[in-house]
C-alpha cells in the first residue's frame, strides 16, 4: 500500500436535492458534475486516495465519478438515504485507510474555487489547527449565535477566522478524528452538526447569560444548546477546545441559495467551473 498520498478524501453522494441551490435548482445530476469537477480541479496538484459513496445512486452517477476520478478511487455502494449513516461510512473509511494522516470529509453539494486546496493542506499542518472548512459562512455576519470574539490568522497567504460551528464538509488529521470519534459518533444518532461542533470548539456552551440573551434573538439556540449537552456531556464539561477555522474569501460554497459566501461573484465562478467538465 502506497502510504506517500497527501490528502485521502471520502466523498458522499444522494441524488436528490435537499436545499435550493443557486445553479441547477432541479437537476442533481448536473449539480453533482460541477461539484465534482470543482473539487478534482482544486486537488489536481495533489496526489489523492478517493473513496466514495454512493447512497441510493443510478448508475449514471457511478459513471460520472469513474470519469473524473483516477483509476485506484474505491466506491462504495448502499441505499441507507441518511445523511448520519454515510457520514458514519466516512469516518470509518478515513480512519482505517492508511494512505494519508490528512483527511477530508465531502458532501456533494460544495462548489470549490480553483488553486486553494493545497493552502488548505499547508494549514491544518501546523501543529496547532485542528480542523479547517473551506466555506465561510454567510451566517458568520449574520446571525447573533455568531456574534462573539474570534481570531484571525494570515497563514498560507490567506486569512482565517475561528469560528464556532460548520457542517460535514471539513479537513482534519487522522489523529484529531481520532480522538473527537465519540462526539462526531453522536451525528448518526441524529445530534445536529452545529450542536456537536459547538462542543467541540467550546463556544458559547459555558456561558448561561449569553444563552438567555441568544434565546430573544436565535430561535434555533434552545434546541442547538440542548443537543449539545444531551449528546455530548462530557466533551462539553470536561473536553478539550479544539480549533475550527474558515478562510476569508471564502475556499468553496455550500449551495443553498439563502447562504451565499460573501465578497465573491459566484455566478462568475460557475462559469469558470463549467470549463472544467469533461464532455
Amino acid at each position: 500500500m502506497d502510504k506517500n498520498y497527501d490528502l485521502a478524501i471520502a466523498y458522499r453522494i444522494y441524488p436528490k436535492i435537499s436545499k435550493v441551490p443557486p445553479i441547477y435548482p432541479e437537476d442533481k445530476y448536473k449539480l453533482s458534475e460541477l461539484c465534482l469537477a470543482s473539487l478534482v480541479k482544486s486537488v489536481e496538484n495533489l496526489k489523492v486516495k478517493w473513496f466514495v459513496i454512493f447512497d441510493d445512486c443510478p448508475d449514471s452517477y457511478f459513471e460520472m465519478f469513474r470519469k473524473y476520478l483516477p483509476e485506484d478511487a474505491e466506491y462504495i455502494s448502499t441505499n441507507v438515504r441518511s445523511n448520519g449513516a454515510t457520514f458514519g461510512m466516512q469516518m470509518d473509511i478515513l480512519l482505517k485507510q492508511k494512505y494519508s494522516d490528512y483527511i477530508y470529509f465531502a458532501e456533494d453539494d460544495y462548489f470549490y474555487i480553483n488553486g486553494n486546496f493545497e493552502k488548505m493542506l499547508s494549514v491544518i499542518k501546523l501543529d496547532d489547527i485542528d480542523f479547517l472548512s473551506p466555506y465561510d459562512h454567510l451566517d458568520l455576519y449574520t446571525s447573533t449565535f455568531h456574534n462573539e470574539k474570534y481570531e484571525i490568522r494570515y497563514l498560507s497567504d490567506s486569512h482565517w477566522r475561528s469560528c464556532a460551528s460548520t457542517t460535514m464538509t471539513f479537513l482534519t488529521t487522522k489523529s484529531t478524528l481520532a480522538k473527537t470519534k465519540s462526539v462526531f459518533s453522536t451525528y448518526i444518532r441524529k445530534n445536529y452538526d452545529s450542536s456537536l461542533w459547538m462542543a467541540l470548539t467550546g463556544y458559547n456552551v459555558h456561558n448561561p447569560i449569553r444563552f438567555i440573551k441568544l434565546l430573544k434573538s436565535h430561535k434555533e439556540t434552545l434546541k442547538i444548546f440542548a443537543k449539545s449537552w444531551i449528546y455530548t456531556p462530557l466533551q462539553v464539561l470536561f473536553g478539550k477546545k479544539y480549533n475550527l477555522f474558515t478562510p476569508i474569501p471564502s475556499f468553496a460554497l455550500h449551495l443553498d441559495n439563502k447562504c451565499m459566501s460573501p465578497g465573491i461573484d459566484w455566478n462568475n465562478e460557475f462559469e469558470k467551473g463549467k470549463l472544467w467538465l469533461i464532455k
